[in-house]
């Protein structure tokens, strides 16, 4: 680099799919090609969003999380269900996320879509992921995106407020990245 020339931004794969996606269509004249790149389809949240209001919420191991476990602690909340291929490689970055980083300083939340905790529980013991689960989540959805996306990765920052709301698989490199979450601001 140069002196006086800026330095240029870092990307990645999926931070561009989006507009190529966009301009794929537009170009077949596909017409709600707009769509993609619309604001309210980023995945960033708009600054200025309120707290998300967390209800109770039970494990499918039973475990009990009030709202007031999700205060004043960064959470990684993931939305996925049992049958997504691409749920289960992501799940297994989450799963990395999870025992990489102590609990106290990031929340790590898969909430499965299935309807039925019994199938969870079973997906469960046949992966041996370790962070926390809640079945049928639909409702929580809500609360964090409109999207139907699946995985859908959420980040909350220890105010609260939604950061992120990624759609898609991420890499294992993005995944652990988010570990950054658990920093302490500066």
């Amino acid at each position: 680099m140069n002196a006086g020339e800026a330095p240029r931004a870092a990307w990645r794969r999926r931070d561009c799919l989006p507009a190529l996606a966009a301009g794929v269509l537009g170009a077949a004249g596909w017409p709600g090609a707009a769509l993609a790149s619309a604001p309210e389809f980023s995945s960033v949240a708009k600054s200025g969003d309120r707290p998300i209001d967390w209800p109770w919420l039970r494990s499918v191991k039973g475990q009990e999380l009030p709202p007031a476990h999700w205060a004043g602690v960064p959470a990684v909340v993931v939305f996925w269900a049992t049958w997504c291929g691409y749920c289960r490689r992501h799940n297994a970055h989450l799963d990395r996320l999870h025992r990489s980083v102590d609990p106290a300083r990031l929340r790590i939340l898969g909430v499965a879509l299935d309807r039925q905790a019994a199938d969870v529980q079973r997906y469960l013991q046949q992966t041996g992921y370790g962070f926390t689960v809640v079945a049928d989540g639909a409702a929580l959805r809500e609360r964090f995106t409109a999207r139907r996306v699946i995985p859908m990765t959420c980040t909350v920052g220890a105010d609260g407020r939604l950061q992120q709301a990624i759609p898609g698989e991420m890499s294992a490199d993005d995944v652990m990245a988010l570990a950054r979450l658990a920093l302490p601001a500066r």
